[in-house]
């Protein structure tokens, strides 16, 4: 992983987690230990979905770049049956509260999203690739390239 990378990640985990430890501790005095618990769940499943594409994603980019848009797509629909399956699953458990999981994914989703937005726009990150200084001094005289 590239530095730039490990950066994104951390610049959107470490709200994530913020936000997450804030909805474990709401969600725990308004609900109880079950709501606690959902709340984790919730938190931990947007920190592994997110973090996986994001991971994901920039490997794609790296080695596959013609690529890139299309596994963008695939993989934001891929990341939403991901997160549908697990609430199918779980959908009428009693192993916690379903309200406080769904407001912390929500929130926690919703956080890393923006963080991500705010990283990328953050990053100084080349979009063209600048020539080197000898390409230049090797190019012929009047040369336009």
């Amino acid at each position: 992983m590239q530095s730039n990378d490990a950066r994104t990640l951390l610049q959107c985990a470490v709200p994530t987690a913020v936000v997450g430890l804030v909805a474990v501790a709401v969600s725990a005095a308004v609900a109880g230990g079950k709501g606690g618990l959902g709340a984790a769940i919730g938190v931990l499943l947007t920190g592994a979905v997110m973090a996986t594409g994001l991971v994901i994603l920039n490997r794609t980019a790296r080695h596959l770049p013609h690529l890139f848009q299309a596994m963008g797509m695939l993989l934001y629909t891929t990341q939403i049956l991901l997160v549908a399956i697990f609430l199918l699953a779980f959908k009428d458990t009693t192993l916690f509260n379903t309200k406080s999981f769904a407001f912390s994914l929500l929130a926690a989703t919703l956080v890393w999203i923006g963080a991500q937005a705010r990283a990328y726009m953050k990053a100084k990150i080349l979009y063209v690739d600048p020539e080197s200084g000898d390409a230049k001094k090797s190019a012929p005289a009047g040369s336009t390239s």
